[in-house]
């Protein structure tokens, strides 16, 4: 299907036939913005090809920042929180430089594993969901639970006979984020569909998990003979009330 080209079109037919391309070209951005960027161009001089780019600058540039809204919204975060308002002054053991490292996200692109131990209201959560959310926004599928609504919904599956789906769709996501691990004790069922999840994302895919004990206490496995097959937690630090040590390790390893 073709269409005439009209040359010495008046204004307003110009903007109805540049507002119907880019409704059928699916072009929002353009079709909001280019009546503000012609009258920019003209102001400035533009040339015809950088009025060109400027378009298309700013229709690539709002598709990425609404396919980081989608990602972020798809992660489940219980609430909005960023790295910007993490207070480091209140809790001096953890290194800023050692987070905003993190925050670049290499671990991730690289399948590593994160752990955040700590005591209750030492940031914990909020550190956990704003890595979660820099990672949602440099294009990685995240996923967050708490560590008993994990279980819960792996219980469920294989009650339903449907747990191969549904740890096939939390191996699918580059970062899932459990946090709350360790606050409540997990059955020896529990406990090992937890860790079938970890074991489909071992050296795979990222997990990044904040607990308030460390693994080597195996305290949210408690009454159960079920270990895990190698510590994945680094802590450097030990500090009493303070969130003790951020680690992400591939076997023995720590980030400085």
């Amino acid at each position: 299907m073709t269409f005439p080209r009209h040359r010495g079109l008046t204004e307003q037919a110009a903007q109805a036939a540049v507002d119907s391309a880019c409704r059928m070209l699916r072009l929002p951005t353009i079709r909001r913005q280019f009546g503000e960027l012609a009258d920019t161009a003209t102001r400035e001089q533009m040339t015809y090809l950088g009025f060109l780019a400027e378009l298309l600058m700013a229709e690539c540039d709002d598709r990425a920042r609404r396919r980081s809204e989608r990602r972020i919204k798809a992660a489940a975060f219980p609430r909005d929180k960023s790295l910007r308002e993490y207070d480091f002054d209140a809790n001096p053991h953890i290194d800023p430089a050692v987070i905003h490292t993190l925050a670049a996200c290499e671990w991730v692109k690289k399948g590593q594993p994160l752990c955040l131990i700590g005591d209750s209201g030492t940031g914990k959560s909020h550190l956990l969901i704003a890595l979660g959310t820099e990672a949602a926004m440099k294009g990685f599928r995240v996923r967050y639970t708490l560590a008993t609504k994990l279980v819960n919904e792996l219980v469920e599956a294989a009650d339903d006979k449907q747990l191969s789906k549904t740890i096939a769709r939390y191996g699918r996501v580059d970062l899932l984020c459990i946090d709350e691990l360790g606050y409540m004790e997990l059955d020896r069922r529990g406990a090992e569909l937890l860790f079938q999840v970890l074991t489909e994302r071992e050296e795979k895919a990222s997990v990044a998990i904040a607990s308030n004990e460390s693994f080597g206490k195996a305290h949210m496995f408690a009454r159960t003979c079920v270990r895990p097959r190698r510590n994945i937690t680094c802590s450097r630090s030990r500090s009493r009330g303070g969130l003790r040590g951020v680690g992400r390790c591939m076997g023995p390893a720590t980030v400085p």
